[in-house]
C-alpha cells in the first residue's frame, strides 16, 4: 500500500516541480544496496512483513524530506523573483516619472518658442519704425527740399532690403520671362502684336518672394497673349 502512496506522491511532485525532482525519487525508490526498491518490496513482503513496512516507512520519511526541501528550494526562489520584480517596479515607476517630467518641460519650450518664434524679427522692424518715425517728423519741417526728403526715405528703403535678405528673404524677378504657374499668379492677360510676348508676364503687380530659396508669396502679374 506505501509504495501506491509513494507513486501517487511522485506524480504529485512531478506536476508541480517538473524533471528536476526525477533523481531524487528515483533515489528514494532504491534500497541499500542501490537495487530497484519495488522488486525487493515484493520478495519481503513474502518473506517477512514488518521488516518490508520498516523500509517503507524509513523510505517514506526520506522522500517527505526530499520534499520539503525542494519546496524550501522552491520558496527561496520565489523570494528572490519577487524582490527582483519589486525592484524592476520600482525602477519603472522611476523611469515613467522621469518621462513624464521631460515631456511636460518639452512641451513648455515647444509652447514658449511658438509663443516668442517672431520676436527677433519684429525686433529688426522696430528699428525700421523708428527710422520711419524719425522722417515723418524731418518731413514736417517746411524748410527741406523734395530732393533731401527723397535721399532720406531711399535711405530708409534701402536698409529695409537690407534687412530682409538678412532673413534670407529676397524677391523674384518676373517681367520678361515665361509665366508659371509654380511662381506666379495671372491677374489678368493683354493681348499683346510682339509673338515673343506672348505668354510671357509683360507687367507685375506685387513681386513675388523667396525665403531661404522657398516660396513665401507669388508674384501678381499680368501675361501677354
Amino acid at each position: 500500500m506505501n509504495f501506491i502512496v509513494k507513486k501517487l506522491l511522485t506524480k504529485f511532485l512531478h506536476f508541480f516541480y517538473g524533471n528536476e525532482i526525477a533523481p531524487l525519487i528515483k533515489k528514494s525508490y532504491m534500497d541499500d544496496n542501490n537495487q530497484p526498491l519495488e522488486n525487493n518490496e515484493k520478495v519481503e513482503i513474502n518473506s517477512n512483513s514488518a521488516v518490508n513496512n520498516a523500509h517503507s516507512t524509513d523510505k517514506m520519511e526520506e522522500l517527505e524530506n526530499t520534499f520539503q526541501e525542494i519546496i524550501k528550494e522552491k520558496d527561496d526562489k520565489i523570494t528572490k523573483l519577487s524582490v527582483e520584480i519589486t525592484e524592476h517596479k520600482d525602477k519603472y515607476i522611476r523611469l515613467f516619472a522621469e518621462f513624464d517630467n521631460f515631456r511636460r518641460r518639452t512641451a513648455k519650450e515647444k509652447l514658449e518658442l511658438i509663443n516668442t518664434a517672431g520676436k527677433d524679427v519684429v525686433l529688426s522692424f522696430l528699428e525700421i519704425l523708428d527710422d520711419l518715425e524719425r522722417a515723418e517728423k524731418i518731413m514736417q519741417d517746411q524748410t527741406l527740399d523734395l530732393e533731401t526728403q527723397k535721399e532720406g526715405i531711399k535711405l530708409i528703403f534701402n536698409k529695409f532690403k537690407i534687412l530682409m535678405q538678412n532673413k534670407g528673404v529676397i524677391s523674384m524677378d518676373s517681367i520678361g520671362y515665361d509665366f508659371d504657374t509654380e511662381k506666379h499668379e495671372a491677374v489678368n492677360y493683354l493681348e499683346v502684336s510682339d509673338e515673343n510676348q506672348k505668354g510671357k508676364v509683360i507687367d507685375e503687380l506685387s513681386k513675388g518672394y523667396l525665403m531661404n530659396a522657398k516660396i513665401i508669396r507669388f508674384a501678381k502679374v499680368i501675361v501677354g497673349k
